[in-house]
């Protein structure tokens, strides 16, 4: 069309174009069960954009059609935050719904011989209102996914400081953790290369296994905190090749995300202190770690050594379970020189060091779990601590 309606046919839409708002409105309610779900002051909003919609139409429609449309103000009538209760594919179903009142109505409105010409302005109109919603959802999907990535970081950094205070919440809840359980945190070393698309594979991953996610990257660490877990091992394993070589660290699952502090702690801990111990495993639980952590003089995981390992021996038996452990791991002289010792059979050392594992969950057999005892041991000799836990 390279000329607008008649004069007849504008003055006629333009008196119209309230009434087609209202339209509008009603035919919005009676097609759409979630409109009618929203909150009066989210359906007063679009309401508006409706009409505006409408009333920006009409004055295109109403002077030069060659012109493009000017359509900036449509959505600019409500908040930006509507775009969070209403997603794009609802905001298209409005717009056809009021484009179709609109086409509907138009050729009752339209002068003799002129509703074709009516109909073709209302269809390239909606095309640019389509386009102009979709900058504004793309404006607003690209806002709020740096204001998230910022907010995201913010939690993280509290949950390392164990800063579980009003404004962790109030930040949380804006990520949508304000109810989420079982939280456990991973940590793994950052890959080479630039780190924006780790976080987004990262949490692409969650989003496939159905978990939560909060990922920050601190220099040559990267810390995940999940959320809903099940399994923290498989958590670990899912992230696994997304993260850099090195160790990778999964802390203790605590009840929400105002707890995670402990396995942040532990799992940051570990995996500085992995170091320690080359032949760990990918990923590795920190309790597993609780002798090279306590060499970094992190003071929980040498009081877990007391609780876990020396407490059981002490008040098993008399301390007998104790003296064994002692003797057979600092003489190194196997079942029959520790038997020799300690001036018991064999057989009673071999019995001994069965009620061990039992009761602390460490075989002095193996290497691994014999160094830990052995350092649990060393610092029960050297007393309390008086160092605090380095951060």
């Amino acid at each position: 069309m390279t000329t607008a309606s008649s004069a007849d046919t504008r003055a006629r839409v333009t008196r119209a174009a309230g009434d087609l708002g209202a339209l509008a409105v009603k035919q919005m309610e009676a097609d759409h069960e979630w409109f009618r779900a929203l909150s009066a002051e989210n359906r007063s909003w679009v309401g508006l954009v409706a009409q505006a919609g409408i009333t920006s139409f009409v004055d295109w429609f109403g002077g030069d059609q060659r012109t493009p449309a000017v359509i900036a103000d449509v959505f600019g009538t409500a908040p930006r935050e509507l775009t969070r209760s209403i997603s794009l594919a609802q905001t298209l179903d409005l717009m056809r719904t009021v484009i179709g009142v609109v086409e509907r109505e138009i050729a009752g409105l339209a002068a003799p011989g002129e509703a074709d010409l009516a109909r073709e302005a209302v269809l390239r109109y909606s095309r640019e209102v389509a386009f102009a919603a979709a900058e504004v959802y793309a404006e607003a999907a690209e806002s709020r996914g740096a204001w998230d990535a910022r907010l995201e970081s913010l939690v993280v950094d509290a949950v390392i400081r164990g800063e579980a205070d009003e404004s962790m919440q109030s930040r949380a809840a804006g990520l949508g953790w304000g109810d989420v359980t079982d939280v456990a945190v991973v940590v793994g070393s950052t890959p080479r290369g630039a780190s924006g698309p780790v976080v987004d594979e990262l949490h692409r991953t969650a989003r496939r296994t159905g978990l939560e996610l909060l990922v920050a990257i601190h220099g040559p660490r990267v810390v995940c905190i999940g959320g809903r877990v099940a399994d923290p091992m498989a958590l670990a394993t899912s992230l696994d090749p997304q993260l850099g070589d090195g160790p990778l660290v999964v802390g203790p699952t605590v009840p929400h995300l105002f707890a995670a502090g402990r396995s942040a702690r532990a799992a940051i801990s570990g995996h500085t202190a992995a170091r320690a111990w080359p032949a760990a495993p990918r990923p590795v639980h920190a309790d597993d770690l609780l002798a090279e952590r306590a060499l970094l003089a992190d003071l929980p995981a040498r009081h877990a050594l007391a609780q876990r390992i020396v407490r059981p021996l002490e008040e098993a038996s008399g301390g007998a379970l104790l003296a064994t452990a002692a003797a057979y791991l600092d003489d190194g002289l196997g079942v029959e020189g520790t038997a020799r010792t300690l001036i018991v059979h064999a057989n009673t050392v071999r019995y001994r060091l069965a009620s061990i594992e039992k009761a602390t969950g460490y075989d002095l057999t193996d290497p691994h779990d014999a160094q830990t005892v052995r350092t649990a041991l060393a610092f029960h000799r050297l007393g309390p601590a008086t160092r605090t836990t380095p951060r």
